[in-house]
């Protein structure tokens, strides 16, 4: 049973890419547009990712900045997209503290290429696609360093919610069978 599960876990991941930053559209993308782009790509890994209301109040909170004509762009859409994913595991607090630290040392696009890197590395092992962790940079700095722990915790909760799930859903169907 836990073989099984393990393999229903890692399909449903193994596809799972976050796109890389030249490819999140620049063009402008008003609310609900941004809210759906980003939940589509984070589909594999959560559900209900992040809805229009969630990034006005990330854009209140100050945490993004406001959208040009009501629409967002690349820069921004990689921030909800980081938000999006470290949400269940930091306070809107510690995210704030985070992109503070990143804008005093990378810009958004650096920034964002390594976030998604390692995020990709970071599933792979944790859900045991591969055996070792890739050493995506050379620079292991602190703010690397909390970046990669992060992601960690991250990928952790996405397995556990996952598997978790998986227990749930063989229970009921356990019961249903004995009624």
């Amino acid at each position: 049973m836990i073989q099984s599960f393990n393999e229903d876990i890692i399909k449903s991941i193994q596809d799972f890419k976050l796109p890389k930053y030249e490819e999140i559209p620049n063009v402008g993308l008003y609310l609900e547009q941004t809210a759906k782009y980003i939940s589509e790509y984070l589909a594999p890994l959560q559900d209900g990712a992040i809805t229009g209301s969630m990034i006005s109040n990330y854009v209140k909170k100050g945490l993004v900045s406001n959208p040009v004509k009501k629409q967002y762009n690349r820069e921004q859409i990689a921030y909800f997209i980081f938000i999006a994913i470290a949400k269940n595991v930091l306070s809107m607090e510690d995210i704030g503290l985070l992109f503070e630290i990143q804008k005093k040392t990378y810009d958004a696009h650096k920034a964002y290429s390594y976030f998604e890197r390692e995020l990709r590395n970071v599933i792979e092992y944790v859900f045991g696609i591969k055996d070792n962790l890739d050493q995506i940079s050379e620079n292991n700095s602190g703010e690397k360093l909390m970046l990669r722990n992060t992601i960690i915790t991250v990928a952790h909760k996405i397995y556990l919610d996952k598997y978790f799930a998986k227990l749930h859903k063989s229970a009921e169907g356990q019961d249903s069978k004995k009624n």
